[in-house]
């Protein structure tokens, strides 16, 4: 027996082992044409694994640009996300100067009434939370902290 491999003939060769062939003929092409890293051995074991740490490098090199562009337009959407959500937050809020309008004309009237008669405080509904401004707070502030 001999230690080299036989020559494959190709014409004896299943559809399948065909498309093996191919695929290997093509990967042996794309280790050759791999720029990154140089080779450094004379005999062909070195210079296999020298083509062979190439094309993970390359591809290595390339996810991690694709990610870090990705992730940069992630951070920026959300940056601009919260910025948008805060503003909407700050909007929603009750205007304090009205409640504080309503507490002054409550005053005004003990003191014109005179102190010795119990007046209910009542603010008025309009300075209050109807339910649906409620939920919308808590979903704006929700959406706030899960993008924080």
């Amino acid at each position: 027996m001999s230690d080299r491999p036989a020559k494959h003939n190709r014409e004896n060769a299943t559809d399948g082992e065909n498309i093996i062939i191919d695929l290997l003929q093509e990967i042996s092409e794309v280790l050759r044409s791999s720029t990154i890293v140089e080779e450094r051995g004379k005999d062909a074991t070195s210079k296999f694994w020298a083509a062979y740490k190439k094309v993970p490098s390359e591809y290595d090199d390339d996810m991690l640009e694709r990610w870090n562009s990705n992730m940069d337009i992630v951070l920026i959407f959300a940056g601009l996300f919260s910025a948008v959500n805060t503003a909407f937050i700050i909007a929603m809020q009750p205007n304090p100067v009205d409640t504080a309008n309503v507490l002054l004309a409550q005053l005004v009237q003990i003191s014109l009434n005179g102190s010795s008669v119990a007046q209910p405080m009542i603010i008025s509904p309009s300075t209050g939370y109807s339910s649906s401004d409620f939920w919308t707070q808590a979903l704006a502030y929700t959406s706030l902290v899960l993008v924080i």
